[in-house]
Order: C-alpha cells, then sequence, then structure tokens
C-alpha cells in the first residue's frame, strides 16, 4: 500500500477529545513538549520488530493514525508518530480511529494490521508506566475487522521464469562470457522460485549456510527461526554457475558486486552484503530485459508456496515456508483459476439415466404430491 495513494476520508463523528498537537489547525510544534527518545513508545515498539520489512509496514501503519489524528493528509510525510503523546489515547480516542479505519478502501487485512500497530505501541507506553493498566486494556479492547479478499500478489508461469533467467545469460562481457552479475542474478532468481525465501532472508545467507554436498541452505527468517530448505537440482546447478565465479571465500552468499562484475568488498576486505532492495531491483532490471509482465520478489514466495502445496501438506509447506501457523501458509495460495478449473472438471461426471424399478425404496426421489 503506497501513501500517496492514499486519502483520508469524512468521520462519523469528530475526534472526542484532542490527543495529539493539532499541526492542521496551525498549532506551533514548540507548544507541545515532545517524548525523548528513550522514552518514545513508538520508537521502542518499532526497534523491537524483528525485520526492517515490519517495521516499514507498522511505521507506515501508526504514521497514518498521527495523521488521523492531527488531521493531515494520510500522504503527508512530514508528519509521523515519533515524539507524539501516545500515551495520551484512550478508549474514546482508539474506538474513535478505529471508525476512521473502516472508511479506508482498505482490506480486511490491512485495517487489521493498523489495529496490531495501535495496540502495539500503546503496550509499549503501559510497560514504560506512561498508561495505566485499565487505560489500557480499555483502550485496545478493540474488535478486529472480518472479512476476505483474494491473495494479493501473482503466480509467475515457469515460462516467465525461464525468461528472466535467459536474460540473465544474455549478459555477456566482451569476450562472449556470462558476466558475474549475470550469473548471480540468475542463481538469486533461481533460488528465490526453488525456494521461496524473503528477500531479507536472501541477502543474510552466508557462503557457510550453503551445504553443497547435500544441497541445503540453512535460513534465519523472522523471530530469529532457522530452518533448513533443500535446493531443487536446477537452483542447484545455478548456484554451482554461480559460485564458480565467486569462489569459497566467507562472507555473503549473494554480494554487491562492481561494474565489472567483482565482489565489491568493504574497507577491512570483507564482501559487501546486499540489501533487501537490491533484490527487488535485480527482478525489475532483468523482468525489462526479459519484456515479461513485472514480477517482484514476494510474488515468487508466492508461486513457491502455491506449487508446493499440491505436493506437500500445508504442516510441511507452512515448515519450509518459515510461518508459524499453516492458516498463514494458506493465503498465500495463488495457484491461477485455470488449476482449480481443472480441478473441477476431474470430479466424478454423474451418469443421467431414471432410477430403475428395482431400486430399492429408501434410495428412491420422494413422490411428488
Amino acid at each position: 500500500m503506497i501513501d500517496s495513494e492514499l486519502t483520508p476520508g469524512p468521520g462519523p463523528r469528530p475526534l472526542p477529545t484532542a490527543a495529539f498537537p493539532a499541526s492542521a489547525a496551525g498549532l506551533a510544534p514548540a507548544t507541545v513538549a515532545a517524548v525523548a527518545p528513550a522514552r518514545d513508545p513508538y520508537l521502542l515498539y518499532l526497534g523491537r520488530l524483528g525485520s526492517a520489512d515490519s517495521r516499514r509496514g507498522m511505521r507506515i501503519c501508526l504514521d497514518h493514525i498521527t495523521r488521523m489524528l492531527t488531521g493531515d493528509q494520510l500522504d503527508d510525510t512530514a508528519v509521523t508518530g515519533q515524539g507524539q503523546p501516545w500515551h495520551h489515547l484512550r478508549y474514546e480516542h482508539t474506538a474513535w480511529i478505529r471508525e476512521q479505519i473502516d472508511q479506508m478502501d482498505w482490506s480486511p487485512a490491512y485495517r487489521n494490521k493498523h489495529l496490531a500497530a495501535l495496540r502495539g505501541v500503546l503496550k509499549e507506553a503501559w510497560k514504560l508506566g506512561l498508561l495505566s493498566t485499565d487505560d489500557h486494556q480499555r483502550a485496545v479492547a478493540l474488535a478486529p475487522f472480518t472479512g476476505h479478499r483474494e491473495p494479493a500478489g501473482q503466480h509467475v508461469p515457469d515460462t516467465v521464469i525461464g525468461a528472466l533467467i535467459a536474460a540473465c545469460d544474455a549478459d555477456l562481457s566482451p569476450a562472449g562470457v556470462v558476466t558475474g552479475a549475470g550469473l548471480r542474478d540468475a542463481a538469486v532468481i533461481a533460488v528465490l522460485d526453488a525456494c521461496g525465501l524473503r528477500r531479507a532472508e536472501l541477502v543474510a545467507l552466508q557462503y557457510a549456510d550453503y551445504d553443497r554436498a547435500r544441497r541445503m541452505l540453512t535460513v534465519i527468517g523472522k523471530g530469529d527461526k532457522q530452518r533448513r530448505i533443500p535446493v531443487n537440482t536446477f537452483a542447484a546447478r545455478r548456484l554451482e554457475a554461480w559460485l564458480a565465479r565467486r569462489g569459497t571465500h566467507r562472507g555473503p552468499l549473494f554480494p554487491r558486486l562492481t561494474r565489472g562484475g567483482t565482489v565489491r568488498t568493504t574497507p577491512d576486505g570483507r564482501p559487501w552484503q546486499m540489501n533487501p532492495q537490491a533484490v527487488r531491483d535485480i527482478l525489475a532490471k532483468r523482468t525489462e530485459q526479459a519484456a515479461t509482465t513485472p514480477v517482484r520478489p514476494h510474488d515468487l514466495r508466492r508461486t513457491f508456496i502455491s506449487n508446493l502445496l499440491p505436493q506437500a501438506d500445508a504442516i510441511m509447506t507452512a515448515r519450509l515456508a518459515g510461518h508459524a501457523s499453516p492458516s498463514t501458509t494458506l493465503g498465500y495460495d495463488v495457484r491461477p483459476d485455470e488449476e482449480a478449473r481443472d480441478a473441477v472438471e476431474r470430479l466424478r461426471i454423474p451418469t443421467v439415466a431414471p432410477l430403475l424399478p428395482e431400486t430399492p425404496a429408501d434410495q428412491r426421489p420422494p413422490a411428488v404430491r
């Protein structure tokens, strides 16, 4: 969800009492004592989240809520939740916030994400002693939003995966050999497709995390949870081609490269780790070269889960995907409609014929009166 695409809707009722300084009303910031960073529930809550993507997502939610309370536009990035008096919020405020969220053209899951962020920051305020137990319990007593939307993202066909890797193979040096970037990017795409890793998990992989003999990756996922994922033959071949160029030295499995395709190192000689955004950039570049529809890293994760579910049970799929609950995994199923149609067509077809006279009475249709 992009901030610039959001506009606030009119609330069903006005905010009961001012909880945050109303910047839209022209209140000078100097007239409001900002919360010290060391005791800021906003910063403490975001700081305890396990990944950069989680921090970014919850920060956006808290900033949306802040702008609702201050009367600013939701896309006004100058207004954030940092330094705001979150401990002033009471049930009348949080109930009003829920009403505002309910009016937004967001999915139920995204609305509940805002409530989760609100509960998280209020819990930090309570732990800091800024909010009493009674006030905290009342403020977070908000009913979740119900409803369902089809999973976001897309299923990436094998033909598109092949075209992306072919674009990497076409990245040739003047000598006519595949460049280091081409070999690395092909391995990155193959591993994302075959293992369903998150961006942050992929860039955090070290050379020692890949067992070349057993073709197994050791991954540290969300919540610092470790899991082992087998690498299929296709992805292993691409990894071996990349490692033949990379070498066997310690450091990131997929490091940053120079323009010449060599491994970029830090001043102390260590390979330089990519950041998660670089994975998105790699896919954007290779998608453009392959002239395919745009593919994002999480689309490959959804595709991995969708392809694995028919082959393994939900529990095994959740374990390989790094999900705590199989119900989360099932929400990633983006198999195309054609597969559902084929499955339905494979159901038995009833024989169209009247029942014979000797049909047992309990199998005869009821008489029409």
